[in-house]
């Protein structure tokens, strides 16, 4: 199953806490890296968060973020000790009365004072909770989204596969024809210089330029990597990297098929072979 590694989802959950909102954006990348940004409140999530998302992704630059939107009241009251609040102001008073020109201390000075104000404790619990599974929710949407992109791109393998074969066909179908042709051409070389031949040492030669102009291997060759990339493309698993070292293939057997050339119509098989190769490759790299 082809996925492709671009993708954006986007999730929201609310509750009487408040509101969590969840985006992930992924774009293709040799290995798995994912970034995060995270409320400071949950920050200590993105150890299970990475390993949620090596469990939905193989491959692809992620960059996953959340914002939290605490409910008015949600993230704990304020409260004044009041006891703190009086000692502080008796102490202040009594070093007032002890200096010639004492500053005036306001209710702003006594607030500040460590302990006087106190926030009452916010369970987070239920939030971190709420984030692990609108992170699942929304991994699960981006899985979804790089299906969808990798089915529009099987059409497209499929349609340059079955041209390969095509070409693949061709070639076999003329090979002897084009050899036979190149056996009767060498005769007439040979004739025109007027340079006789043994018929033992005619035959190495033509033997020499059967080998040398034989592509069944790389015919053979072709045909496999073929069938094996049809393979890939059906199997429920991260297959880019497979696929990207297939176009090599492909492309090195591409390669020998045009230096071994013996007609104009086999190197213009050989191009469209690299063109074709090319266009499956630029695809094959934003493949998971």
């Amino acid at each position: 199953m082809i996925r492709s590694m671009t993708a954006f989802a986007r999730q929201e959950t609310q509750a009487e806490w408040g509101s969590l909102t969840c985006e992930v954006r992924t774009v293709n990348h040799r290995y798995l890296e994912p970034q995060f940004r995270l409320p400071e409140s949950l920050r200590d999530l993105e150890v299970t968060m990475r390993d949620l998302v090596r469990d939905q992704l193989r491959r692809g630059k992620v960059d996953i973020g959340m914002r939290l939107q605490l409910t008015e009241g949600a993230g704990g009251t304020l409260s004044i000790n009041q006891v703190m609040a009086e000692q502080v102001n008796e102490a202040a008073n009594l070093i007032n009365r002890m200096l010639d020109n004492p500053a005036h201390i306001n209710a702003l000075d006594i607030l500040r004072w460590p302990g006087v104000l106190e926030n009452a404790e916010f369970d987070m619990e239920p939030v971190k909770e709420a984030a692990r599974a609108l992170m699942q929710a929304t991994l699960r949407e981006v899985v979804s989204v790089r299906e969808r992109e990798g089915g529009r791109l099987r059409p497209l393998f499929d349609e340059r596969l079955d041209r390969m074969n095509e070409l693949v066909g061709v070639v076999r179908q003329r090979m002897p024809e084009l050899l036979e042709r190149q056996q009767v051409q060498l005769r007439q070389r040979f004739e025109d210089a007027r340079v006789e031949l043994e018929s033992d040492r005619l035959t190495q030669e033509m033997v020499l330029l059967a080998q040398k102009c034989d592509v069944a291997e790389e015919m053979d060759r072709l045909d496999a990597h073929i069938k094996e990339i049809r393979e890939a493309l059906d199997r429920d698993e991260s297959i880019g990297r497979r696929l990207d070292f297939l176009m090599q293939e492909l492309n090195r057997e591409a390669n020998t098929l045009s230096s071994k050339s013996i007609d104009a119509d086999v190197t213009k098989v050989a191009v469209e072979l690299k063109v074709l190769i090319e266009q499956m490759r630029e695809q094959v790299q934003n493949i998971e």
